[in-house]
């Protein structure tokens, strides 16, 4: 199971936002020597802490640098659907325990060191030993790993694991040289379409198309990922030429500036960004269960989604978006009922505080839920946080915090609700005997216990859920190639192209 990203996205948490845009030439990108090629720049609202993304949350680094510097064996397209990548393909075996790998030939880390069987048991052996995130965990079914000979990879899972293959298309997944992890927070070594160029922080990371690529070269011999601290000074850079795509729109309701389609266009699509109020399980009031269902009943969704986010978006009441097989619209659990809220809070009232990351989304949000929780006696001191250096070490590792915002983006996280030491703090073991069981069993079997662990969530009120974050792209006229839906952890650069 997938944990928290930030979409910057934190998280392997959360919260993420991006944007393209650049100037143009002339040239084909991804030859090496071309000086006219072709180059977009993208913005962001959260620039990455470094780029290591073994031992730093957030889902910043992973959406600038997963499928476009690392490659992984697999990775999921825009249906979610799992497909070749560094591996041609893959057998399993009956018992569902043994993955052999066939590794595509002739592929260069940018380093120069060849791809072979020998760099997957080193990535997939460096997940357990040197990696720092807890997301780590979802490898330990991991036996062993074996090199067949250089273009064969063999893993073999200590059970049968419906997870295993998904876990690899994530960031867990990446395929790193032997000789090329003495500097992961500066210096990415990875086999993809492009190579880090520059990083100027606080402004910018550049990224370059790699001339010894193994696939099929990338349109664009450039990309710069432009970082933003303010929506508006984003639009204004589209609006003026600055930029050439905003990847993520931080102010749904400007959107109506855009609205030239001689000029840009809009592309609008679905995510895996699940909008979470964080409740801490583990300290009071919301270590009481009767308070955390108070909360959800206390809140109006729709409002909250028409005033925060301008309508944009999905109403889900879970930790599941409705691209996952087991997808139950959990919306009714908790209506809008404030007299049934003040009933479970039984006439007490809670001073509370409220530390959200100074992103848009959060802070839009947590104006309409302060307001609410106040109707049925619950005060919420909102108190932003630079997002993601005292988010990330104030509520996300300390726990320090009652009520959170964020947007959890990476694929398939309920299970991170199943770790209590886990931000939520949020301790029942039927939620983890139920992804345990989901994991190992059949098709269909996986597919019922997941969502029996979804209704254990809202039943429990671990959390409530705002809304799904939507995928809101602008871009000028003629660029191409866009993403529609952002349903993995990175922003595919790689089909980008600008008419």
């Amino acid at each position: 199971m997938r944990r928290i990203g930030i979409w910057i996205a934190a998280g392997g948490l959360l919260l993420a936002t991006a944007a393209c845009g650049g100037g143009s030439g002339n040239g084909s990108a991804g030859t090496g020597g071309t000086p006219k090629a072709q180059s977009l720049s993208v913005g962001f609202v959260a620039e990455p802490a470094n780029l290591d993304f073994t031992s730093t949350e957030g889902a910043a680094i992973p959406q600038a640098l997963l499928v476009n510097v690392y490659e992984g064996l697999v990775k999921l397209d825009q249906n979610g659907e799992i497909v070749p990548l560094l591996a041609e393909k893959w057998d399993v075996s009956p018992d569902r325990k043994t993955y052999t790998f066939t590794l595509r030939k002739n592929v260069k880390f940018s380093g120069g060191a060849p791809f072979t069987a020998d760099d997957v048991t080193f990535s997939l052996d460096r997940v357990k030993s040197d990696w720092k995130l807890k997301i780590k965990s979802q490898l330990d079914v991991i036996d062993k790993v074996e090199k067949k000979d250089d273009s064969t990879a063999v893993v073999t899972l200590k059970r049968p694991s419906n997870g295993f293959l998904y876990s690899m298309a994530t960031r867990l997944g990446a395929m790193f040289s032997r000789t090329g992890v003495a500097d992961l927070a500066n210096k990415p070594v990875g086999t993809g379409p492009y190579v880090l160029s520059s990083w100027r922080r606080g402004d910018s990371i550049q990224l370059a198309a790699n001339p010894s690529y193994w696939g099929t070269k990338p349109p664009l011999g450039a990309i710069t990922l432009k970082y933003f601290k303010d929506a508006t000074a984003m639009n204004n850079a589209l609006l003026t030429g600055g930029i050439d795509v905003i990847s993520s729109v931080q102010a749904p309701e400007s959107l109506q500036q855009f609205a030239d389609p001689n000029r840009f266009e809009t592309v609008e699509g679905t995510t895996n960004g699940e909008v979470v109020l964080s409740m801490n399980n583990g300290r009071p009031p919301f270590d009481d269960k009767a308070v955390r269902q108070a909360v959800r009943h206390a809140i109006d969704h729709k409002a909250l989604l028409d005033t925060a986010w301008a309508g944009r978006g999905q109403l889900i009441g879970s930790m599941t978006p409705p691209t996952d097989p087991w997808y139950e619209d959990r919306t009714g659990d908790y209506p809008y009922d404030p007299a049934k809220a003040k009933q479970l809070l039984g006439g007490k009232t809670y001073n509370v505080k409220m530390r959200i990351p100074n992103l848009p989304y959060a802070v839009n949000s947590a104006q309409v839920v302060k307001s609410q929780l106040a109707q049925v006696g619950i005060t919420a001191e909102i108190e932003p946080l630079e997002f993601p250096a005292r988010w990330l070490d104030q509520v996300f590792t300390k726990g320090d915090y009652d009520l959170s915002i964020i947007n959890h983006v990476e694929p398939r996280d309920m299970g991170i609700f199943a770790d209590k030491s886990y931000y939520f703090r949020y301790d029942n073991p039927e939620f983890g005997k139920l992804l345990a069981a989901a994991d190992e069993g059949t098709e269909q079997e996986q597919t019922d216990d997941l969502k029996q662990a979804a209704k254990l969530l809202s039943d429990d009120a671990a959390a409530d859920w705002l809304f799904l974050f939507p995928n809101l792209i602008v871009a000028k006229k003629g660029v191409t190639g866009l993403p529609k839906n952002a349903i993995a952890e990175s922003f595919d650069f790689t089909a980008l192209a600008k008419q």
